[in-house]
C-alpha cells in the first residue's frame, strides 16, 4: 500500500507484544513504526517484528512523534480515557483496549473530544471483526433458528496474583471488566438489540468482582452468562432459537481457544459446521480500524456502540 497508517504503540503490555503487534506487523497498509515504555529491554519483540521501530521513552513523546498517525493504547484500564483523551488532543487516531472506560458518561466525553479532533477513535473489541460473529449475525437475520429466545454465554479464567492488575481495584480491575464485556458485546453485536433490564450476582474478592452471574431481558429474547476469574478456562456461547440452536465454541479467543467454528443445529437433529480457519481477528480489526481511515468505511465498532456495552455494565454493577 502507498500510504500505510503509521500505527505506534503506548506501553509494551502483553496483549500488545502478542496480539496486535504481530497484527499491525501482518496487516495490509499497516506500519509499526514507535513503541512507548519506559523499560527498554521489554521492547526487544517489537524491535524483531519492526527493525527500525522507534522506541520513546514516555508516551507523550510518542504522541508527539510526527511519524505516527495512529495509537494503539493497552495500558491499565483506569489510564484509558486519559490517554486516548491525549492522544486525539495530539491529532492521533485511537485504538484502545477494553474496558474503553470505567462508566458509560467517560466515553460521551471521548466522543465529544473524537468529533471536536476531527478523528477516529475505538475500543478494540477484536471479536466484533472476526468472520464468525458475521456470519451468525446473518444466520439470526435470516431466520435460520427461527425466532431468537435465549442466549447462554460463558468466560472464565483462573488468576489469583494479587498484584495483577485485574485483581486490583485502583486499575479498574475485575472479572466483568476484563472478560464479562465479551458476552454483551457479542450478543449486541449478533443481535443488533439492547437489554431492556439486567440483574446479577457478584461475589467480590479484594475490592473486586471475581465471579458474576448475570441474567438480560432483551426484546423478544432472554440472555444468561456467567464470568470469572477463579475458575479453570473455558468459553462458549449459544444463540437458542425455536426451531434450532447454535454453537459458537471458542467464541472470544480462537484459535487459542480452540477452532472458530459455528455449530448450527437443525430441527431434524442435523447439525451443520461451519469453520473460520484462516481468520485472524486481531489482523482483521487493524485492516478495519485502516480502511475506516483511508476510504470511511464504518468500523463495525464504533464509539456509540462501545457506550451501549458500557452502559450495560455499568447496570451490571449496580445490580450486584
Amino acid at each position: 500500500m502507498d500510504n500505510p497508517v503509521r500505527w505506534g504503540i503506548l506501553g509494551a503490555a502483553r496483549i500488545a507484544a502478542d496480539h496486535v503487534a504481530p497484527a499491525i506487523h501482518g496487516a495490509a497498509g499497516a506500519v509499526l513504526a514507535a513503541l512507548a515504555t519506559r523499560e527498554p529491554a521489554r521492547a526487544a519483540p517489537f524491535a524483531a517484528l519492526a527493525p527500525g521501530l522507534r522506541v520513546h521513552g514516555s508516551y507523550q513523546a510518542l504522541l508527539d512523534d510526527p511519524g505516527v498517525e495512529a495509537v494503539y493504547i493497552p495500558l491499565p484500564n483506569h489510564l484509558h480515557v486519559d490517554w486516548t483523551l491525549r492522544a486525539l488532543a495530539a491529532g492521533k487516531h485511537v485504538l484502545c483496549e477494553k474496558p474503553l472506560a470505567l462508566a458509560a458518561p467517560e466515553i460521551d466525553r471521548l466522543i465529544a473530544a473524537r468529533d471536536a479532533a476531527g478523528r477516529v477513535a475505538a475500543e478494540a473489541f477484536m471479536v466484533c471483526h472476526h468472520p464468525q460473529w458475521h456470519r451468525l449475525r446473518h444466520l439470526l437475520t435470516q431466520g435460520a433458528v427461527g425466532p431468537l429466545m435465549h442466549v447462554e454465554g460463558m468466560f472464565s479464567y483462573r488468576n489469583t496474583d494479587p498484584q495483577n492488575i485485574r485483581n486490583r481495584p485502583e486499575t479498574g480491575g475485575g472479572g466483568l471488566r476484563d472478560i464479562g464485556v465479551y458476552p454483551l458485546v457479542t450478543t449486541r453485536f449478533a443481535t443488533g438489540a439492547e437489554p431492556l433490564r439486567l440483574q446479577a450476582d457478584i461475589r467480590r474478592e479484594g475490592g473486586v468482582d471475581a465471579f458474576a452471574r448475570v441474567w438480560a431481558d432483551f426484546p423478544g429474547f432472554t440472555m444468561s452468562f456467567h464470568c470469572g476469574m477463579r475458575m479453570a478456562r473455558r468459553q462458549d456461547m449459544v444463540f437458542h432459537g425455536q426451531t434450532g440452536w447454535i454453537r459458537v465454541p471458542a467464541p472470544f479467543n480462537p484459535p487459542q481457544q480452540g477452532e472458530a467454528r459455528l455449530e448450527i443445529h437443525r430441527p431434524d437433529g442435523s447439525v451443520t459446521v461451519e469453520r473460520f480457519p484462516e481468520a485472524a481477528q486481531y489482523r482483521l480489526m487493524i485492516e478495519a480500524f485502516g480502511a475506516t481511515l483511508r476510504t470511511g468505511a464504518p468500523f463495525d465498532c464504533p464509539l456509540e456502540f462501545s457506550r451501549g456495552n458500557q452502559a450495560a455494565l455499568d447496570a451490571i454493577l449496580a445490580a450486584g
